[in-house]
């Protein structure tokens, strides 16, 4: 196993003989949505194809796009790049602006490390293209470096770098859908870390990068695409903390047993005891985010986790919902950690008899 390292060969050996599934700016939003579940951590890490193991385990994802919605966000994205981006350059508001453009997908057969490195040549050339499609950028996550690749980045006029999002859902009458707003913005905030960070590691200014980041969507129900400008400045600052606050790949996988195995080629089963020896940290909002909730849920039920964040938080140290009943009900505490919840759950459960009884 020459040149890869003992870390990869065990990331290697828990994703079996399944092909390796790369991080994107969507898992990272996700994982730092939610950085205490090391199942997930580890999962994405060894790039594990989370839709097949769900469905695997018969528990499949209950979201994510249509395969109509799949095609026409492609046909938008193809349609905004054509003729050099002469449509995303009017959406953009620049229609008589001729501008470089280099696509540096177009090239199959390059690496990954040749990819990462022809944008670094391209975005430390002054000179170079006004429009960038598909760079590939890195970032650090819990200690491993991940490949990541935007839409888009355009060179704006005033010498600044400007991340754009094309998304294929509408925005109707000014109006778009709050949550997947919310997302697009997420992940482009993501994209706008790791280009900050390439800067840094040529020695330019990462404040080049703007932190308003450009959307466009189709408008109304047609194709004509739309640009709104976001400020992703809030996002940052909460991608930064929860990166900051992961674990490391190599704190995890050390922890786990040799011989745990995610291999797709696997029984059901024994996959299912596999994921029950990787602790979790479920949460209702996992449901619009992980390919694997609908599994942690059915794993979760009677605990304090099942009933979201803020009630086991609340309620910390104690995890079933039976123990919490009990407390409720006037059960002495079986540790110090609980003294503090039972006692307002105590004081709960008397409020709520006495507004009954009123």
């Amino acid at each position: 196993m020459s040149g890869v390292t003992p870390r990869q060969a065990d990331l290697d050996r828990l994703r079996g003989q399944t092909p390796r599934k790369r991080h994107n700016a969507r898992t990272i939003a996700a994982l730092t949505g939610n950085p205490g579940c090391t199942r997930r951590a580890i999962l994405d890490a060894a790039g594990i194809d989370k839709p097949r193991l769900a469905d695997r385990i018969g528990f499949p994802g209950r979201f994510g796009q249509s395969r109509f919605a799949l095609a026409r966000g492609n046909a938008f994205e193809a349609m905004l790049k054509a003729d050099d981006g002469a449509l995303l350059l009017e959406a953009l508001g620049y229609p008589s602006l001729k501008v470089g453009y280099d696509d540096l997908g177009a090239d199959a057969d390059e690496t990954l490390a040749e990819r990462h490195a022809r944008t670094r040549d391209i975005l430390g050339d002054a000179a170079g293209a006004a429009l960038i499609d598909h760079p590939l950028l890195t970032l650090d996550v819990a200690g491993q470096q991940v490949f990541l690749e935007p839409d888009l980045i355009a060179f704006q006029r005033a010498g600044s770098l400007q991340v754009v999002e094309i998304k294929s859902f509408a925005i109707v009458d000014g109006q778009a859908d709050s949550a997947k707003v919310s997302a697009a913005a997420t992940q482009a905030a993501v994209y706008v870390l790791a280009l900050r960070s390439l800067l840094s590691s040529l020695g330019q200014d990462p404040a080049l990068v703007s932190h308003e980041v450009v959307l466009i969507c189709p408008e109304n129900f047609s194709l004509r695409p739309v640009a709104v400008v976001l400020d992703v400045r809030k996002q940052l600052s909460t991608l930064r903390r929860q990166l900051a606050r992961m674990a490391s790949v190599d704190t995890l996988v050390a922890a786990l047993p040799p011989d745990l195995s995610f291999d797709l080629a696997l029984p059901p089963e024994r996959l299912t005891t596999a994921l029950a020896q990787v602790g979790a940290r479920y949460a209702p909002e996992c449901l619009s985010a992980c390919e694997l909730a609908a599994f942690c849920r059915h794993e979760a039920a009677g605990t304090t986790a099942a009933l979201g964040r803020p009630v086991r938080d609340a309620l910390g140290g104690i995890e079933s919902v039976p123990e919490v009943l009990a407390l409720a009900g006037g059960a002495r505490p079986t540790s110090e950690d609980q003294a503090e919840a039972a006692a307002m759950l105590q004081t709960a459960a008397r409020l709520r008899a006495e507004a009954l009884a009123s």
